[in-house]
């Protein structure tokens, strides 16, 4: 149907016809009405009295264009029933420095944590069509990347533009991650609110044991998935030892990160590889969706253009109609 955003503005409407009214009978009237697109009207108001009364509805017509244009004409759609799972799910991904270690494949080609995790996430998201999702980043810091929305695009493309480095290298800060995420989950009514908390340390940062923020966030009624990415075991070229094993991912704290699950009535998951990972994210497409209120949609589409277009378009004719002896003049 169609509607003004701004109504109230049309009560502009009668206004030059009120100045007209109560400007005194010895000054100019006419002055009520003149048209502020143009600056040589004083050419135009010459002649007799049936073209002064076309040029008064003219410049009438003109206000009311004008007027009509900024109250924001707008023709808004049928209701669309947004699909929703009544689930909320923030995402929590550690950029610490050492997400940058080369530990795992992607297509045959060595990559580092962060691109892994960023390319399986990047499908994990497009297919969580009727949950609202979030990304929250963390390294000494943590802090919210994007707010919880049913736009999957914005949020992968906020998930891409990441970079390790962002929330500071040496340090995570593991708790608050989980802490920031409770805080934006409980200021929602959803039924069933999730947390994906992905990281390859251990808390060394921040004001919040990761267990205590597990607390609070099974006292929210937030659960909490947690994977720790990284391998077990990686093969170096060493200068002077020559190749050997190490484990890259020594500093995983797996049992904070099982008790930080436990208790919020998640799971753990170890992701040493890509197809690891990528099979955590096909168990956690199967969290079951909790019935919600459907939320509807009506699109809008804005109209102001047309009157402000007709308005700009009536003042361009009138100024070259009014130039136009002067043209002809120049011709001759």
């Amino acid at each position: 149907m169609f509607e003004f955003a701004w109504p109230w503005l049309l009560a502009l409407l009668p206004l030059p016809l009120l100045i007209y009214w109560l400007v005194p009978a010895g000054e100019d009237r006419s002055a009520a009405l003149k048209a502020p697109l143009l600056l040589h009207w004083q050419h135009f108001e010459s002649g007799g009295q049936h073209r002064q009364r076309q040029r008064l509805w003219l410049k009438s017509l003109l206000w009311a264009l004008l007027v009509t244009a900024a109250a924001r004409p707008q023709w808004v759609g049928e209701p669309l029933e947004l699909p929703a799972s009544g689930r909320d799910l923030l995402i929590s991904v550690d950029i610490s420095g050492s997400m940058e270690a080369e530990d795992m494949v992607l297509n045959q080609q060595p990559v580092n944590r962060l691109q892994a995790v960023k390319v399986l996430l990047r499908d994990f998201i497009e297919r969580r069509q009727g949950d609202r999702l979030g990304l929250i980043l963390f390294g000494e810091n943590a802090y919210l990347q994007t707010p919880l929305t049913f736009d999957r695009k914005t949020v992968g493309t906020m998930l891409e533009d990441t970079e390790i480095g962002l929330a500071g290298t040496s340090r995570t800060a593991i708790g608050d991650g989980i802490g920031l995420a409770v805080k934006r989950l409980r200021e929602r009514n959803a039924q069933n609110r999730v947390l994906i908390l992905l990281t390859d340390g251990q808390n060394n940062a921040g004001a919040l044991d990761p267990v205590q923020a597990a607390e609070l966030a099974a006292h929210a009624g937030v659960t909490v998935y947690t994977i720790g990415v990284g391998a077990d075991a990686m093969v170096v070229n060493d200068t002077f030892f020559g190749r050997r094993v190490i484990n890259p991912s020594k500093e995983l704290d797996e049992e904070t990160l099982k008790n930080v699950a436990g208790l919020t009535g998640g799971r753990y998951f170890r992701a040493r590889n890509t197809a690891e990972l990528e099979q955590i994210y096909q168990i956690l497409d199967r969290l079951e969706p909790v019935p919600d209120t459907p939320e509807t949609f009506r699109p809008v589409k804005a109209l102001f253009f047309m009157p402000l277009g007709l308005a700009l378009l009536i003042s361009a004719l009138a100024f070259l109609w009014q130039v136009r002896p002067r043209w002809q003049g120049a011709a001759a």
